[in-house]
């Protein structure tokens, strides 16, 4: 399986990081090595001193499938869940202040807590989804997925023209504004429509 990133995909987000906003997705990967799953706590790494959270809606792929039309990219997943892009904020803005990739800042060992996932026909709307982030008890972030650029079956189709889409796949669609570094002792909590998906420590 294979972790497909989806980033500057909320406007407020691109304009507090101080990016272009795009014309088409901006995609990144992160390997299956960065899944943390469980509720497992994160270990802050020793090579970087600013790791950022970044609360993203995830879709989980349900079928093999490539050149997706957009009318179409529905049939390819069935559940949804919510993750936390963690970003070694000084490693990539480093890395990009030199033309450099920078997949080392966003792909490292546990970078990507996810909850467990859920039938979208749970969902009234995927695209008017509200979600959040609270940390030590006080809400960090708050999106909506109507706010997106790029709205999920239009990721899918953009995506699956680069990488063939397998089962098990896991789209990250972007994170609103509010992000911002964590320390050791904090407790992340990630929410859908209110309900408690996923809670990662940081040790």
């Amino acid at each position: 399986m294979k972790i497909i990133c989806v980033g500057r995909n909320y406007s407020e987000h691109i304009v507090e990081l101080k990016n272009e906003a795009p014309t088409v997705p901006v995609i990144f990967l992160k390997p299956d090595t960065a899944l943390l799953k469980n509720n497992a706590p994160f270990y802050l790494p020793d090579f970087s001193k600013e790791i950022h959270f970044e609360t993203e809606i995830l879709i989980k792929i349900d079928r093999e499938g490539k050149n997706i039309e957009e009318k179409f990219a529905a049939k390819y997943y069935n559940e949804i869940g919510i993750g936390i892009d963690f970003t070694a904020r000084d490693l990539q803005n480093d890395l990009k202040s030199k033309g450099l990739p920078w997949e080392i800042a966003k792909g490292f060992n546990g970078s990507a807590p996810v909850s467990d996932f859920i039938n979208k026909s749970e969902i009234k709307d995927l695209n008017d989804l509200n979600f959040s982030l609270k940390i030590n008890g006080e809400t960090r972030q708050k999106g909506n997925t109507k706010d997106m650029i790029f709205k999920i079956d239009h990721i899918i189709s953009y995506v699956s023209r680069f990488f063939t889409l397998k089962k098990g796949d896991i789209i990250f669609t972007g994170t609103p504004k509010g992000v911002g570094p964590v320390k050791e002792g904090d407790k992340l909590e990630a929410f859908i429509e209110g309900k408690k998906m996923l809670e990662v420590n940081i040790l």
